[in-house]
């Protein structure tokens, strides 16, 4: 079991007819295993913050219910949590935040894109994992789940199979097949483009864009009243990388639509100047006549 797990011990002495002790026979209740909380308003947010500890090792889970991915990173997150105990007081926290939702404490820390991991103690951020790799997430959780208190690494039942949903990191001699690896990326870029309705691919976030081209699309999308996921391309090199061959186009910004690239930003304004209505169908304020 667990090194920081203290368990109860119940001893039962049995005593036979001649009058002499049995062995006495040790049980130890299972452990209660961590699992994932939902993070739903700011309230509760402040009111989990500050019940924690200096020594909790805090695991925050960006998500937004249109992201394909963090669907994904939601069953690996609740396997990996499932192998930490819930001790008392606690050695690692998790929690779930819609970044959408809650986009103060998206921004707080810099959330560029979903799935987005951080890790916190004693207000501190010590890691972020931004994409969905399970094990780039199981190995920052791993290592600094180290330093909550000793002993405080997971329990790893490897006899049953428990962790067979989660990517492991161990080695494998074999080498990876090119071919295979990028109809994964482009799968997974598949999915990425269609994330949302509207798709912008960018250098930055809406809030802090990194460069002019993205700053003034982004622009152009809130000017238009356009409610669109975005990724920044910045924090994944692999997608940043892919999506130009994926889309045939070699720079970025890149604005998708339905799941069809429109381009950069001077196709967007040339479509703009041909029609004005061409965001029309995706205006939040389109959306709202609609229904009123």
């Amino acid at each position: 079991m667990h090194g920081s797990l203290v368990h109860t011990t119940v001893v039962i002495s049995h005593r036979c007819d001649l009058g002499r002790d049995l062995d006495p026979i040790a049980f130890s209740p299972p452990a209660t295993m961590s699992t994932i909380k939902d993070i739903t308003n700011l309230e509760d947010w402040a009111q989990h913050l500050a019940s924690l500890p200096p020594t909790t090792l805090l695991i925050i889970s960006f998500h937004a219910p249109w992201a394909a991915p963090c669907a994904q990173m939601a069953t690996v997150l609740s396997t990996l949590a499932s192998e930490y105990p819930a001790t008392e007081p606690p050695s690692t926290s998790w929690v779930a935040i819609d970044a959408e939702e809650l986009s103060d404490v998206s921004e707080t820390y810099n959330v560029t894109a979903v799935p987005f991991l951080v890790l916190v103690r004693d207000g501190k951020v010590l890691e972020t994992v931004s994409g969905s790799s399970a094990v780039k997430v199981r190995d920052a959780i791993e290592t600094h789940a180290k330093g909550s208190s000793a002993g405080a690494g997971p329990m790893v039942n490897r006899s049953n199979g428990a962790t067979a949903s989660v990517e492991t990191n161990e080695v494998d001699a074999t080498p990876e097949d090119p071919v295979k690896k990028k109809e994964e990326l482009f799968k997974r870029l598949g999915d990425l483009v269609k994330a949302a309705p509207v798709m912008l691919f960018m250098k930055g976030n809406p809030n802090e864009p990194k460069c002019g081209f993205s700053r003034q699309l982004v622009a152009i999308l809130r000017e238009n009243a356009v409610k669109y996921g975005f990724f920044n391309i910045l924090a994944d090199d692999e997608v940043r990388q892919g999506l130009k061959e994926y889309a045939d186009w070699p720079t970025f910004p890149q604005l998708w639509i339905d799941g069809e690239l429109v381009g950069g930003l001077d196709i967007v304004k040339e479509e703009l100047a041909n029609d004005t209505d061409f965001l029309k169908p995706y205006s939040l304020k389109a959306n709202v006549a609609a229904t009123s």
